[in-house]
């Protein structure tokens, strides 16, 4: 039979070798840490470096002589001034903002072409007249209509690149005789403009919305579950832990406000993200729709906890009794609270089914009932004192969020059925 020879390393070349692969990956994580802790600061400084991108490409027309003869000095501006006024952080809002002062520059670059042709067959004094009144009809209207709420919230980038494409094409007509010529080479540069401004977006380290609203409503479940946890587990501190509770206290309802004032944000984002095209685990349909709902209750619920800051600061002495003989209902409620919110926002990170008749809404049921029995008519009636509406307040208050709970999880699982999530 023959043998096979099998070469061992040098003991030293390879404790060498592992040694160097140590330090390599030791001095590695200084970086990756410092990028973790600084991507939005990354994302703002790669989006700075795309809109200089952008504003060089954009330049050429001035930097190729032949390009430029041919466009001229005011045209080639339009090009510029679309890059500037339409180029925003996330794709989404790139594309959306492109896409209505399209809609708008044609609108409005037909109309004022119109008006201009118009008071150009009428001649003399004519002429400004009929541009005149046009300006002030269709300035007037476009004006009213952006201040009509639902107008200005989704289309007044739009009306405005109307009225000022409709103003500047007509009364360019009084003077020039060229009007169609014009508004044609214009046209042509917005549209250069937009298409640097959508490849450059697009192609090179974009910035999805619908990637943050998401990853922003999956923080918000944990953040909530927090302080609820923090809530109960602050409220049965003992009498004497109540000098360390006020240095270094247990609850927090910071996240809990950042939650309530972000109304704003998800309804831009989640307008961003209908714009954008397939990518990643999102399709071109997905039900955005849906997470602003999910963030109405989640705001729901965030109001509410913030109402148990009351409770946490009343006095612990009187009734301390009563408040022993809650605790282990309340906690246990309260873990069913936190562990339910969780489980949602788990559904949602890991974009999988989440079947709550099953499994959320009975735990939810049986944490209600549970709070229900601990305020008994007997117990109620020691209620009579300011502690004792405090104690009434914070149980009624768990009670509450259990049930804003249980249409929590009805309005994530009609998410995933309309997201198409894989079932767990």
């Amino acid at each position: 039979m023959g043998s096979t020879v099998i070469p061992i390393p040098d003991g030293d070349q390879g404790f060498a070798d592992l040694k160097e692969k140590r330090k390599f990956q030791v001095s590695l994580s200084p970086i990756v840490s410092f990028v973790q802790k600084n991507k939005d600061s990354i994302k703002k400084i790669i989006h700075c470096i795309k809109v200089g991108t952008a504003l060089v490409l954009v330049s050429l027309v001035y930097f190729v002589d032949r390009l430029y003869k041919e466009i001229g000095d005011d045209n080639a501006m339009w090009a510029i001034m679309t890059v500037v006024v339409i180029f925003e952080f996330h794709a989404g809002a790139t594309l959306g903002k492109g896409f209505y002062r399209g809609i708008g520059t044609v609108l409005g670059g037909g109309l004022g072409c119109i008006a201009a042709i118009l008071g150009e067959q009428v001649g003399g004094i004519g002429n400004p007249f009929i541009v005149g009144v046009s300006l002030f009809i269709f300035g007037g209207a476009a004006t009213y209509a952006r201040l009509i709420p639902n107008i200005k919230k989704r289309y007044d980038y739009g009306v405005m690149i109307f009225i000022l494409t409709f103003n500047l094409v007509s009364v360019s007509g009084i003077r020039e005789e060229n009007v169609m010529e014009i508004a044609r080479e214009r046209l042509v540069m917005i549209v250069m403009g937009f298409a640097i401004c959508i490849c450059t977006s697009l192609f090179f380290f974009p910035t999805w919305a619908s990637d943050e609203i998401h990853n922003s409503m999956v923080s918000k479940f944990e953040d909530l579950a927090s302080s609820i946890e923090g809530c109960v587990e602050e409220y049965f501190r003992l009498v004497g832990d109540k000098e360390n509770q006020s240095v270094h206290p247990i609850a927090s309802f910071r996240n809990c406000v950042s939650v309530l004032n972000s109304k704003a944000k998800d309804e831009s984002l989640v307008n961003f993200a209908k714009w954008e095209p397939w990518h990643g685990k999102f399709g071109l349909f997905h039900p955005w729709e849906k997470y602003q709902k999910i963030g109405e209750v989640l705001r729901e619920l965030a109001a509410t906890i913030l109402s148990l800051k009351g409770s946490l600061n009343s006095s612990k002495e009187p009734l301390q009794a009563l408040r022993v003989s809650i605790k282990e209902p309340c906690e246990a409620a309260g873990s069913s609270l936190a562990w339910t919110l969780r489980e949602l926002g788990e559904s949602i990170k890991k974009m999988r089914r989440c079947q709550s008749e099953p499994f959320i809404v009975p735990r939810l049921k049986l944490a209600r009932q549970g709070l229900s029995q601990v305020m008994s008519p007997f117990k109620l009636g020691k209620l009579d004192t300011a502690e004792g509406l405090a104690i009434a307040c914070f149980v009624f208050s768990l009670m509450e969020l259990a049930e804003k709970l249980e249409g929590l999880a009805k309005e994530v699982e009609e998410l995933g059925e309309l997201a198409g999530f894989n079932r767990s």
